[in-house]
């Protein structure tokens, strides 16, 4: 993989950069479409493509390690064939799903054991484990093994969670250098910085993470609970240490003003489950605002979903036909909405590159903040 900054933003540490993988090349900003079980919920992926214009899409070695499991996986050839996804891929470790089960999971130096939500048996990760299983699906960026410590964790809690990251860490990197790709390109390890809302743990995580020289760094533990304002500030001390010349990745960030703010303080990369989530349950993300498309104000407006759509959304659907299609509980709707928010968060990270490299992105910045806080 390799990484380059094409421009710089004056006022700020926005960048806009390339990343090259054998997939293929990404364009940062970037926002990756999540893709847990090898799916983007609700879409196609020619719609992923042509309409919504994803150049790298993120799977989730938890789900897929149960589902359809690594025998199917490598069959199949690795995940982009089982998808027919031939672009870049980054898998998530599985760190976060084994946070998410607190009630059934056991954490020791070792490993996490757990027990799959589907059907209750128990599995048990392993940082050596979990880089082997991200061989197998084929990702073109994988994530180290980490914990992720809740948002309002004290600091005695994050401090033991981040020991733990670190040791699962340099197990990672070993098992990852003993091991070699398994389809015929190449794969790029990205550490996970962690430390919750304790500067101190942040730029220690960040420092260790910067002494791996990896390919690339990811920002993890952040929107789990914690005020906005103390994510943005993590972001801000973290990036001040993380290596300039890497591409930064937040993890599970967030709301359009949330990249925003993000790409303002020098990150490149994110993902996040809101667009496709929020936009089966009826909110769709514009320019001007959110809309809630189950409200009766739309049922007669027969205008396109966003007003001034013709670059990045399918105009072929009016305000009024979706709110009918929510109301009658279609499942077009879901299919809509979800290719819609999508395509606007994709819009919205390759405007704010568009900016950068114009060299008004503060100003442009500033204005799209106060639009999108808007409910409309």
């Amino acid at each position: 993989m390799d990484f380059k900054i094409q421009h710089t933003d004056n006022q700020s540490q926005a960048r806009a950069g390339l990343i090259t993988t054998d997939h293929g090349t990404i364009e940062t900003p970037i926002f990756m479409p999540v893709g847990t079980q090898g799916t983007v919920k609700a879409v196609h992926m020619p719609e992923l493509k042509e309409d919504i214009r994803a150049e790298i899409i993120l799977g989730n070695t938890y789900h897929l390690y149960l589902r359809p499991g690594l025998e199917i996986l490598e069959k199949a050839g690795g995940l982009h064939k089982f998808n027919s996804w031939n672009h870049p891929i980054l898998t998530d470790s599985g760190g976060f799903q084994v946070f998410s089960l607190a009630e059934n999971r056991k954490l020791s130096n070792e490993g996490a054991e757990f027990r799959s939500h589907i059907d209750g048996s128990k599995h048990f990760f392993t940082p050596e484990k979990v880089m082997d299983i991200q061989r197998t699906i084929g990702a073109d960026i994988i994530m180290a093994f980490d914990e992720c410590c809740p948002g309002d964790a004290d600091y005695n809690y994050a401090k033991k969670s981040l020991d733990l990251t670190e040791l699962w860490l340099d197990r990672c990197i070993s098992r990852f250098n003993e091991t070699e790709p398994k389809y015929g390109y190449s794969q790029s390890l990205f550490p996970i910085v962690q430390g919750c809302v304790y500067p101190e743990l942040r730029i220690r995580s960040a420092e260790y993470i910067a002494s791996k020289e990896a390919d690339g760094n990811a920002i993890g533990g952040l929107a789990v609970g914690e005020p906005t304002e103390k994510m943005y500030e993590m972001i801000e001390v973290v990036n001040q240490v993380l290596p300039r010349d890497k591409p930064r990745y937040l993890m599970g960030v967030g709301t359009p003003v949330n990249l925003l703010e993000a790409i303002e303080r020098g990150v490149d990369m994110f993902d996040c489950i809101m667009p496709t989530r929020n936009g089966r349950n009826g909110q769709l993300f514009t320019r001007f605002g959110t809309m809630n498309m189950r409200n009766k104000k739309w049922a007669d407006d027969f205008s396109p979903i966003d007003a001034d759509a013709n670059s990045f959304v399918d105009t072929h659907y009016s305000r009024a036909y979706l709110h009918h299609l929510f109301k009658a509980d279609e499942i077009l709707g879901l299919q809509i909405a979800s290719i819609h928010n999508l395509a606007f968060y994709l819009w919205l990270v390759k405007e704010a590159r568009k900016h950068i490299i114009e060299g008004d992105f503060t100003t442009w910045k500033k204005g799209m903040v106060n639009q999108l806080a808007n409910r409309l």
